[in-house]
């Protein structure tokens, strides 16, 4: 069993996130970049721009981190024992590529409420300053903030959606070696610069696992099972992938990607694309 200890709780409610947590080893990692690499290389298209999102309906390396126990017991120390994944996206930042991701919350545009949920953020490669390791404003969790939408290029998120004036000296950067994670909660401000490193950098994002009393508001979301029982029922359950790159599970990938756009773009008279 690996719950959070009493001080990482505390470090969670106080600033709204902890780093690190070991959850897999230096192989397991490797072996999740290696079947990411093996869809780009057999599907080119299939995980690029807003294809990103779910890989873990179709990569059963994914899913087994997904539904990897030491994250699950970390999740129930903040959630509870019942617990339900509701989307994955990876996080991929090539060399020379100049992605980044703006300052934002990630409450403002998901649609899940009450906020009884929290995002895992799984180095499968190390993320540290050099390669745009993610960066959080400890205490910013308190309230939703205002958001700039800016569309603006090299942004990795939806709308390049923005909270201007962070205080860069309160900022604390997130750095991990392959197979760590952090937990971050749903209005934590939290972003992270461009790949200046000769490698990719590989974040994987369980975003989100939530409390099965947790509802989407702004459209359709189906989840998985990963703990406990759902007595509520507010999510179609689906199933965990069969085979790598499954026929039946691509199909729903598609789905659930097109329910995610729906989402992510309400109220909005312009897309981009993620």
């Amino acid at each position: 069993m690996t719950y959070l200890s009493s001080n990482q709780l505390k470090q969670y409610k106080n600033q709204g996130y902890i780093s690190p947590i070991e959850v897999l080893s230096s192989s397991e990692a490797l072996e999740a970049r290696e079947e990411i690499e093996l869809i780009e290389k057999k599907m080119p298209n299939e995980i690029d721009k807003s294809g990103r999102y779910n890989v873990h309906l179709i990569s059963p390396k994914l899913d087994s981190i997904v539904h990897n126990s030491k994250i699950l017991d970390a999740v129930e120390s903040i959630i509870g024992k019942n617990i339900l994944v509701c989307s994955t996206t990876l996080f991929i930042k090539n060399p020379n590529e100049q992605g980044f991701v703006s300052y934002h919350q990630d409450a403002k545009y998901i649609g899940l409420e009450p906020h009884n949920w929290v995002t895992a953020w799984v180095a499968l490669t190390d993320s540290n300053e050099n390669n745009g390791c993610m960066k959080m404003w400890p205490k910013s969790h308190l309230n939703i903030k205002d958001h700039n939408e800016k569309f603006n290029k090299g942004n990795l998120l939806t709308r390049g959606q923005t909270v201007e004036n962070v205080p860069e000296d309160k900022v604390k950067s997130i750095e991990l070696v392959a197979g760590q994670m952090s937990l971050h909660h749903p209005r934590i401000v939290h972003g992270s610069g461009i790949n200046k490193s000769n490698d990719r950098r590989i974040g994987f994002v369980i975003q989100s696992y939530i409390g099965t009393n947790v509802k989407q508001v702004l459209g359709k979301n189906s989840v998985q099972l990963a703990r406990g029982v759902d007595d509520y029922h507010h999510h179609e359950i689906i199933q965990r992938p069969k085979s790598l790159m499954n026929k039946e599970n691509l199909f729903i990938k598609k789905r659930e990607n097109k329910y995610l756009k729906e989402i992510f773009y309400k109220d909005s008279n312009k897309t981009g694309m993620y």
